[in-house]
């Protein structure tokens, strides 16, 4: 090979980059080299095909089959491009499916589910002739001012890591490669604006957010990784071979592709200022470990050649990117001749539904499962499908006539998340169709509800000021709520980028109130006398510990994250009654703005204390959520896995006098009973929590080991056995030693994190474990129904 032909494997191309920004400074990086002269040489990545304007999804394809074709006849070495689409939330692409939100995957603590989605995603991407999915993002949530929370999975690393390699291993199940992003750091933004520098120590980077990324590389088996825009300390992630080459593929073996951010090579001269020019920002983020440019060639085509042919560069570093793509094409079967040949003889589809009923099926099911009931007076549900929580009484048939209220009470945009090709392209061509069905909270409720008079009042914009248009929308919505027998508030936010929106890429706040004058009319509905139900459409969680408990307070509170295309028919179900909620807070419900960053994962001095009398603590906890049933969790029991330790850690260790005898580096378990105590058939998701009592550092006040969604019929109870590896309680010691420490810990079971319904102890005794790479890092966990 050329160098010239070396380096155009190592790039993208964007075919059709006008009809408005979906990237970050996208009209400043517009490439000025034609298409046809930028593949001459063969072409690494097609970026964006389906994914940048609508298209119908079979004339591109049938274009797409051609350009590949042409791309075997007409350039010297005869190699296709891969082919790379966003589908965090399904196939970034006009008639393709849009599921929930990244939170509410979270929410769902279903990861079954999440693979199940994420095989349909990439049945869909393969179809197309789509390679490369730029999904899932492993970014731990810290801070909700930031925009781009509703693009990821929990504050939790355990989730996020078990969750999002779910997601990968579905995925790549379809044949199409999973890209985990933003490795890493990109989270921690200083004030959560985005692209801000990470002042983020090396501990809480090896114990918090690294985690989700080794175990889907290292459990998951993911074929791609791209870098985070960050600079952590003041080196941008982009050129740093620390993350990208010593830890990604020296510690953890990772042997795929590394692929840029968009246009983060470039930006390492333009926002970073660590490169003067296009070639040495090239030779920085190669050197790095980036193989792939994206989603152009700005740095690694004509200034990367000129520095390796001034002797600037080592050739054999664009040796080493080279061999890594042309592997992943040969494991996608692009270096596959009688594969290539068949598909050509095939032709391109003819047919194609992006949106089948399976799809439709598994977003429904998703999105059920992670609609969140925060508080309940007994208000809900509406319906005559159940009674209050946990007496099994019936319901009344319903309220007669119920005023839905709220700007995003009928808006299917408000359904979808940043990432939705709605709101990430469709919103820069207006008057264009949705191409799917996206049925609002106002269409489904009237079709949950048939019998009972609904009436729709926006009230007011989502964003805006509270002027006298405003205040004329919430004195309607006021009278409307008086004349009614109930009043059911839909707020929240609307998903888009660079500005464009309350929340999403670019879209970073300084308070956490709800935007615009949304608060100001849900108070004044309240005010009106009828019974409340506030619902939170979101892509973050607001600080609205005003709605959640006080006398003003409306009777109940609903949050969903962006649901997706079967979110309101989810909504609905669970306002009256025929969907019984089973979502947690994947993320803890902000008392402040002034509160952030925040995580439950705090040590002692994180939470409340005497010396401050500032409260960072949540108006309501990570894990928690109500249901129409209730549940009884009790008799935890753990247990070595050789039997050392006996119910709540009995016997004892001699050395210490507590109770334990689980060696460091073993494995023990923790058997809890639950049991459904109400009327209604529900799921429980089972949490299981640690503390540390004493370490060589501070650890957090509590920690999820593990967790276990279990479906239980009144009155029926289950026994829910976690095999926990001690490795789950490592952590960086004071040499940056990943270590298991003996010592006591205590153990919980509860509602959430700050619940502890029914307790036991162990000690962790020997000497200290060194984690090995072969170590566990997953808990297990077995479910015996009686």
């Amino acid at each position: 090979m050329s160098l010239d032909e070396k380096l155009a494997q190592l790039v993208g191309w964007w075919v059709d980059q006008g009809g408005g920004a979906v990237a970050p400074m996208q009209g400043a990086m517009t490439p000025s080299d034609d298409y046809g002269a930028a593949t001459e040489h063969g072409l690494g990545h097609l970026t964006r095909v389906y994914g940048t304007r609508p298209v119908d999804p079979v004339q591109r394809a049938s274009w797409l089959w051609e350009e590949q074709r042409r791309l075997r006849t007409e350039t010297r070495l005869g190699v296709p491009a891969i082919v790379h689409e966003e589908c965090l939330t399904g196939l970034a692409a006009w008639q393709a499916a849009t599921f929930p939100t990244p939170l509410a995957w979270g929410a769902s603590f279903d990861p079954d589910l999440v693979e199940r989605m994420a095989a349909l995603i990439g049945g869909s991407m393969r179809e197309l002739g789509v390679h490369q999915g730029l999904a899932p993002v492993l970014d731990v949530v810290r801070d909700p001012r930031w925009g781009r929370v509703d693009e990821c999975i929990a504050e939790d690393p355990y989730v996020v890591g078990t969750i999002g390699t779910a997601y990968v291993r579905g995925l790549q199940s379809a044949g199409v490669h999973a890209t985990l992003k933003h490795f890493v750091g990109y989270s921690l933004s200083d004030a959560g604006r985005n692209h801000a520098p990470a002042n983020v120590g090396p501990r809480y980077l090896a114990d918090v957010l690294l985690p989700p990324f080794e175990m889907a590389v290292r459990d998951g088996g993911v074929r791609s990784v791209m870098n985070s825009y960050a600079e952590v300390d003041g080196v941008p992630v982009g050129s740093t071979p620390e993350y990208l080459t010593d830890l990604l593929r020296g510690e953890w073996g990772f042997d795929g592709v590394v692929v840029s951010d968009y246009f983060a090579v470039a930006f390492l001269e333009v926002m970073h200022a660590v490169a003067a020019d296009r070639g040495e920002a090239a030779a920085l983020a190669l050197e790095a470990g980036i193989d792939v440019e994206l989603p152009t060639g700005d740095a690694y085509l004509a200034p990367l050649a000129e520095r390796v042919r001034a002797g600037l560069v080592d050739e054999t570093l664009v040796d080493l990117a080279v061999a890594r793509v042309l592997t992943e094409k040969e494991e996608l079967g692009l270096l596959d001749e009688a594969a290539l040949d068949a598909a050509e003889a095939a032709g391109p589809p003819t047919e194609i539904d992006l949106d089948s009923p399976a799809h439709r099926a598994v977003a429904r099911r998703l999105a059920d499962e992670s609609v969140v009931l925060l508080t309940n007076d007994g208000v809900l549900p509406l319906g005559g499908g159940a009674g209050a929580p946990g007496t099994g009484a019936a319901a009344s048939a319903g309220p007669a006539r119920v005023a839905l209220i709220g700007p995003n009470a009928d808006s299917a945009e408000a359904l979808m998340g940043c990432y939705s090709f709605v709101n990430h392209v469709l919103a820069h061509h207006p008057g264009v169709p949705t191409g799917i069905a996206v049925p609002t909270v106002a269409e489904a409720l009237r079709e949950e509800l048939p019998a009972c008079e609904l009436v729709v009042v926006p009230g007011c914009e989502v964003e805006g000021a509270l002027d006298a248009d405003a205040r004329s929308g919430i004195d309607e919505a006021v009278r409307e709520a008086a004349a009614s027998d109930v009043a059911v508030v839909v707020v929240g936010d609307r998903a888009g980028l660079f500005g464009r929106g309350t929340v999403g890429e670019g879209n970073d706040v300084e308070s956490l109130e709800l935007p615009g004058p949304q608060r100001d009319l849900v108070e004044a509905v309240v005010a009106s006398g009828t019974p409340v139900v506030l619902v939170v459409l979101s892509g973050r969680p607001y600080a609205i510990g005003w709605a959640v408990s006080g006398s003003s307070a409306p009777a109940a509170v609903v949050q969903a994250f962006f649901p997706g295309e079967e979110g309101g028919p989810a909504i609905a179900g669970v306002l009256s009654g025929s969907v019984v909620p089973s979502g947690r807070l994947p993320v803890s419900l902000p008392r402040s703005a002034g509160a952030q960053p925040f995580s439950y994962l705090h040590p002692p001095l994180g939470g409340p204390s005497e010396v401050t009398s500032a409260d960072s603590t949540p108006v309501l906890p990570f894990g928690h959520g109500l249901s129409y049933t209730t549940f009884e969790r009790s008799g935890l029991v753990v247990e070595a896995v050789d039997g050392a330790a006996g119910a709540g850690g009995a016997d004892r260790d001699g050395a210490s006098g507590r109770p334990g005898g689980v060696p460091a580096g073993g494995a023990f378990t923790a058997t809890v009973t639950v049991r459904n105590t109400g009327g209604r058939a529900g799921a429980d998701v089972v949490q299981l929590y640690a503390h540390d009592v004493v370490a060589s550092v501070t650890r957090p006040v509590a920690q999820l080991l593990g967790y276990a969604r279990v479906e239980l019929e009144p009155g029926q109870e289950a026994r829910v056995t976690f095999r926990v590896p001690t490795q789950r309680l490592a952590f960086s010691d004071r040499r940056m030693r990943r270590v298991v420490e003996p010592g006591a810990v205590e153990l919980w079971v509860g509602a959430s994190c700050a619940v502890r319904e029914t307790e036991a102890a162990l000690t962790i005794t020997g000497p200290v474990h060194l984690v090995g790479l072969d170590d566990a890092r997953v808990v297990s966990v077995e479910v015996e129904l009686r």
